[in-house]
């Protein structure tokens, strides 16, 4: 089953993967047997961004109930390098090992298209989907993470502070409809007066990763609660 777009797609499939990874693991609430590796776009270079890295991901999923099933997050660099290190470990995957790829969207994906149809025909992308990887090996955040980061704004908010500007943050209602470009025009706007703490990629947004609320993010966005529903049933 190729994996669509649309928000329909997303839901039924959260529900057909969860039943069916619950009876081939033994039920959502057990130790996982899978180890999950997930390789994911971004996190710059040097160890102080590779520490943030992982600890921004590894406290959002244990805030996201994941204590007990804790994929490992593999800092990718480069969306192509990235790309490149998840077909090296599905070429040589261990059975008990399952790698993942999670990588922006860039743009709104096209309806009807699969995750896998969608980098084929992405711009900048034309991957192929490996062989031995599965059509729900391949996750996206839509269009980017900061979408997820803006989805929280009682956090921004607080971490921000004094300086944070809330009216040039829109209230979008469908946020995964919402460019890329658009998110990142409006947290620039937003923190404009945050001087040290303007937002930027890099240890600010891994920083924001870890204080975010999963829940707030799963909230009518499809294709974070696809994702996060994956990983609860491995």
């Amino acid at each position: 089953m190729l994996r669509t777009f649309g928000r329909r797609a997303l839901k039924g499939l959260a529900g057909a993967l969860l039943a069916r990874r619950t009876l081939e693991y033994g039920g959502a609430w057990r130790k996982s047997l899978v180890r999950v590796k997930i390789y994911n776009e971004g996190g710059g270079a040097g160890a102080y961004l590779d520490e943030r890295f992982r600890e921004g991901w590894t406290t959002f999923f244990e805030k996201a109930g994941l204590q007990n099933r804790m994929p490992r997050p593999i800092r990718g660099g480069g969306r192509r390098q990235t790309f490149d290190l998840f077909k090296t470990a599905v070429r040589n995957r261990r059975p008990n090992e399952l790698p993942l790829l999670l990588v922006d969207s860039e743009e709104v994906p096209t309806a009807g298209r699969s995750t896998w149809q969608h980098l084929k025909w992405h711009t900048t992308d034309n991957w192929e989907q490996p062989n031995g990887a599965g059509d729900n090996d391949a996750l996206l955040m839509i269009c980017c993470m900061e979408t997820w980061l803006v989805a929280d704004r009682s956090t921004l908010r607080a971490f921000f502070g004094q300086h944070w500007r809330e009216r040039a943050l829109p209230k979008w209602q469908t946020l995964e409809e919402i460019s890329k470009e658009q998110v990142f025009r409006a947290l620039d706007s937003a923190t404009a007066a945050c001087g040290s703490r303007r937002y930027a990629k890099g240890s600010l947004s891994f920083k924001l990763l870890r204080e975010i609320v999963p829940a707030e993010i799963e909230k009518n966005r499809p294709a974070a609660k696809l994702l996060l529903d994956h990983l609860r049933t491995l």
